[in-house]
C-alpha cells in the first residue's frame, strides 16, 4: 500500500500566482526540492512553489531538507539569524543559522551516501544567506546528527513538510547577510537563548522549536563537555551521539 508521500508525488498537484510576492523570493519558489516519502526514499523532484504550498502538504506531499546550526569553537555560542520579511514562508522568525534544502537542481546535492549532497547544500546555503565564504564551511567538517519528519503550518496557505536532516558546525565564520533572506543576526549562549524563548516578544520557526525542545539543549551539552585540549569545542566530537539511521517522526 502506498504511503500518502507517494501518493501524493503521483497526483495533480495545486499551483498559485507568486506575483504579490518579493520577486527575488518568487524566483527561488522555481528551485526543485527532492521529494520523499517517510523513510527518506527519494521519489522524485517538485518546485519549491509545489512543495511548500499547505493544500499539497495536506495531501502527503513531503521533501528533503536540512538545519545547519553553526557554533563558535572558542565559546560554543550558536548563530542565530532571523528570517527576512520578504521570505515567504515564516517571515521574521528567528531560527537557527541556517534552514533549507537540497536541490534536484543539482546531482551532487542527491548524493546520499555520508550525507554529502546535504551537507554540500547546507555550505551553498550558508554563503547564499549569511554570506559566509564556502572554505569556512568544508563539507566534511559537518556532524549529522539525525533526520525529523515534521508538519507545520506558516499561515493558512503556504507550510512546510519536510524530513529535515540535523548538522551541527564549529567554525569561525565571517558573516555578510544577505538582506533579502535574513534581517537579523547574532550568537547565543544556551541561557540567552532560554532567555529569548521566554520573551513573548520574539517568534520562532517551528522546526527550530521542535529541535530545541526534544535534542538541541542536550547535544549542546554534549559539545560543551567535550572541549579539545585547547579549550575550544570540535562537532566531530559529536559522531555517535545521536542514532542517525532512523527518521525521528515529530508531527
Amino acid at each position: 500500500m502506498s504511503s500518502p508521500a507517494v501518493e501524493a508525488s503521483r497526483a495533480i498537484l495545486s499551483t498559485i500566482d507568486l506575483s504579490k510576492y518579493d520577486p527575488e523570493q518568487s524566483k527561488l519558489m522555481d528551485e526543485r526540492c527532492i521529494l520523499v516519502d517517510e523513510q527518506d526514499r527519494a521519489l522524485g523532484a517538485a518546485d519549491k512553489k509545489t512543495c511548500h504550498l499547505m493544500e499539497n502538504i495536506n495531501k502527503g506531499l513531503l521533501h528533503r531538507a536540512f538545519s545547519a546550526f553553526v557554533f563558535r569553537p572558542n565559546d560554543g555560542k550558536l548563530l542565530l539569524q532571523q528570517r527576512a520579511t520578504e521570505k515567504i514562508t515564516f517571515p521574521d522568525m528567528w531560527t537557527n543559522t541556517c534552514c533549507s534544502h537540497p536541490l534536484d537542481d543539482f546531482e551532487e546535492e542527491k548524493v546520499e551516501k555520508d550525507q554529502l549532497g546535504v551537507r554540500i547544500a547546507a555550505s551553498r546555503k550558508l554563503e547564499h544567506e549569511l554570506g559566509i565564504p564556502k572554505e569556512q564551511t568544508p563539507v566534511d567538517e559537518f556532524q549529522y546528527l539525525t533526520r525529523i519528519h515534521y508538519l507545520a503550518p506558516s499561515n493558512g496557505t503556504w507550510g512546510e513538510h519536510e524530513v529535515d536532516y540535523i548538522l551541527f558546525l564549529t567554525a569561525n565564520v565571517t558573516v555578510k547577510p544577505n538582506l533579502n533572506e535574513i534581517r537579523d543576526h547574532k550568537y547565543v549562549n544556551k541561557a540567552e537563548l532560554q532567555a529569548m524563548f521566554d520573551d513573548p516578544a520574539n517568534s520562532f520557526t517551528p522546526w527550530f522549536k521542535l529541535i530545541a525542545r526534544d535534542f538541541l539543549f542536550g547535544w549542546w551539552d554534549e559539545l560543551l563537555s567535550r572541549k579539545d585540549a585547547s579549550g575550544k569545542v570540535y562537532a566531530k566530537s559529536l559522531a555517535g551521539v545521536a542514532d542517525g539511521s532512523k527518521v525521528v517522526k515529530m508531527v
